[in-house]
This record gives structure tokens, C-alpha cells and sequence, in this order.
């Protein structure tokens, strides 16, 4: 798939701007805080309707306007796809495909599929769970676009059920697990959906990333990856989850109301990492647990073009910076022009000149985007 175009309207810290793609690597050069980030960010949200930096529309808007919008045009095997999402400071977003409004947003994903690799996601290793948890829900979204309504369903009953236990904890025990029980059915049925479609995605990537891992740190360690959840996980037994699921409330029950929070479920799980069968955070320096960032990226590039037939973008916003040379050549090398990459730097001295030729350079300073730094 290809990226021809993207057209942007009071987003971020852009007023109007337009950008044509003319190669298979474009690289974003600018100080910090121009507005690099925010054009991959984008591209970011055309195909998977998330955030990694934002977690609400409002600060996507650029400051004082009422309304954003991103306008692309993407050329792929089936055809060509002209794709708009509009986001509102104070009301729902909407988005459009070839100039038709769609109901359901769920219809808008899996058009653009794409892979960011970023600085932050050096925190899948260090940072918490619920990173590790965020990263798989998105990968996951772009794989099975019908999982976002699955995992809108799931947060929905969540924050329902959490409600009610906040709500009620001056209740007994035994007058609380009857009012519940609607709930914990419910949450049940579609945390067992999750957790089920989660584990399949990690048992796809395991073993890629595995394999790149090895590739990277030259046989020398072992990675390995499993989906740990909160309820036991029975293979192709989804009735069994359920009731493993509504066991495991019952014997958490007296912790939940007294905590009034939601102790089972998917919003709970982990997602381990292990280097030689240790934890990875515990494990070595930071220019291993890069390493397993950047396994993990090239993974996720590998099973989304075998899914879906097609190779994804890629958009690396300042992530050379935190790879040493030999990590940043295993990187180049593999994307060659494999993918449609976009790459955000503050230089260009991480790039030899074959790269530097083949690419398009476009120049960042305070919303605007240009190809020659002379007019900046």
C-alpha cells in the first residue's frame, strides 16, 4: 500500500497543509516540537482511530479551532481509498470513505494499516502493563478491525460494573453478588472475548519476533513472549473461559467490595517478556531491552503484511536516535523499500547517502512542512 497524499486541517499545531508522497521513504527533518510527531500521528490515527501520545479529541484540535480534520488519499492492490476523519473539540468524531459517512467506525479500519515505532514504545519493556496491554489492542485492531467494537463492548460493561461496586460498597456481600450478577455475566462473556483473540495474536507474533530477536542479537539470547491473563485460558473452549471467568469473581468478590473496583479481566492482564527466561525489565541494558522494542516492531510489520496481504507503513518518529549503529543498520536494512516509511529526525547524519538519495526530504518548522530549508 501506498500513502500519496495527506491533507491537514487545524490539526495539532498545523493550520492547512498538504503533503505529497513522491518515494518509498520520506524523512521529516526539524528541531523538536515543530510538528514532526503530529503528521505521523496522523497517519497514525487513519488506521487505527488511536492515539498513542492523546487520549482525547479536544487536544487533537489545534488551539482555538472548533474542528480538525485529516484527509488522505492511499493507493493499494484493490484500488484507490480517499479517507477522512474529523475530530471536534466538543462532540463525536465522524469519518468518511470515498466521500461517504460511515455509520460504524469499525468500517473505516483495516483500509490503512500502518506501524509506529517511537521513543515511548522503549517503555513496552520498562513501563507497566497497561502499555504492554494498549500496544497489543492496537496491533490487534489493524488485524481484526470487528475487535474495537469487541473491546468498546468489554470497557463499556467495565465501567458499568466499576459503577455500580463504587457506588455500592455500603451494601453486604451476599445483596451485592445478586445485584452483580448481570454484570459479571456480561463481563464474562465479552472479557472472554478478548482474552481469546489477545492470546491468538500473541501465539501469530511469538515466534516471528523470536526469530527477529535471534537475527538482531545473533543467536546469543532467547526471547520469548506469552499472553498471561487474570482467568485460566482454555484453548478453543470459550464456554470454559466464561466459567473460569465468573469463578474467579466470586472468589475476588469480597476484595472488590471492598476496593469497589473491578479485580478480573482482561483490563488486568499481562503481556510477559523474557530474555533467557528472565523478566526483561530485569534483564541487561537498555541496548538489549532495544533490542526487543525493535523485534517487536519488525514483527508487528511481518504479521500485519501476512494478514493482510499487503506491506504496512511504517512510521519511525525519532527512534534512530535511541539505536545504536548496528541496531540502526539492522532497521534500514530491513525496510529498504519494503514499506512506505515515514521518519521524523532532527538530522540527517544518521543516513549514509544511498539512503539520503533515495529518499524524500521534507523540512518541519512550527506547522509548516516544505522541501527546501532555504524558505524556512
Amino acid at each position: 500500500m501506498y500513502l500519496k497524499n495527506i491533507h491537514l486541517r487545524q490539526f495539532r499545531n498545523y493550520q492547512e497543509q498538504k503533503v505529497e508522497f513522491t518515494a518509498a521513504k520520506t524523512i521529516l527533518v526539524g528541531n523538536n516540537a515543530q510538528g514532526k510527531s503530529n503528521l505521523l500521528e496522523a497517519v497514525e490515527l487513519l488506521a487505527t482511530l488511536r492515539s498513542h501520545r492523546m487520549a482525547r479529541d479536544r487536544d487533537l484540535v489545534k488551539e482555538g479551532e472548533a474542528i480538525g480534520q485529516i484527509h488522505a488519499t492511499l493507493e493499494r492492490q484493490t484500488g484507490i481509498s480517499d479517507l477522512t476523519l474529523t475530530l471536534r473539540r466538543n462532540g463525536r468524531r465522524s469519518v468518511a470513505l470515498n466521500g461517504e459517512s460511515l455509520r460504524r467506525q469499525m468500517d473505516f479500519l483495516g483500509v490503512l494499516n500502518a506501524v509506529q515505532f517511537s521513543s515511548l514504545d522503549l517503555e513496552l519493556v520498562r513501563g507497566g502493563p497497561e502499555g504492554r496491554r494498549n500496544w497489543l489492542d492496537t496491533l490487534l485492531i489493524q488485524l481484526e478491525p470487528v475487535y474495537t467494537h469487541i473491546l468498546q463492548q468489554y470497557n463499556h460493561v467495565l465501567r458499568q460494573r466499576n459503577a455500580f461496586l463504587k457506588k455500592n460498597q455500603d451494601l453486604g456481600l451476599s445483596t451485592q453478588q445478586s445485584e452483580l450478577a448481570v454484570w459479571d455475566a456480561q463481563l464474562a462473556t465479552t472479557g472472554t472475548r478478548v482474552i481469546r483473540r489477545r492470546d491468538r495474536a500473541i501465539q501469530r507474533l511469538a515466534p516471528i519476533a523470536a526469530a527477529w530477536h535471534a537475527n538482531i542479537s545473533g543467536s546469543t539470547e532467547v526471547l520469548e513472549i506469552k499472553y498471561a491473563p487474570s482467568v485460566p485460558l482454555v484453548q478453543n473452549q470459550p464456554e470454559e473461559v466464561q466459567q473460569a471467568f465468573l469463578t474467579k469473581i466470586q472468589q475476588r468478590a469480597v476484595a472488590e467490595l471492598y476496593r469497589g473496583t473491578t479485580l478480573v479481566g482482561p483490563h488486568r492482564d499481562e503481556v510477559e517478556l523474557t530474555i533467557n527466561q528472565t523478566p526483561a525489565r530485569q534483564y541487561g541494558s537498555q541496548g538489549q531491552q532495544r533490542t526487543l522494542v525493535l523485534a517487536l516492531k519488525l514483527a508487528e510489520l511481518q504479521l500485519i503484511e501476512e494478514v493482510i496481504k499487503e506491506p504496512p507503513l511504517l512510521l519511525l518518529d525519532d527512534v534512530l536516535a535511541e539505536l545504536d549503529p548496528s541496531r540502526q543498520n539492522q532497521l534500514l536494512d530491513t525496510i529498504q523499500d519494503r514499506f512506505q516509511t515515514l521518519i521524523t529526525t532532527t538530522h540527517l547524519s544518521s543516513f549514509d547517502s544511498q539512503w539520503l538519495n533515495s529518499s524524500q526530504i521534507l523540512f518541519v518548522k512550527a506547522g509548516e512542512i516544505i522541501s527546501s530549508p532555504a524558505t524556512l
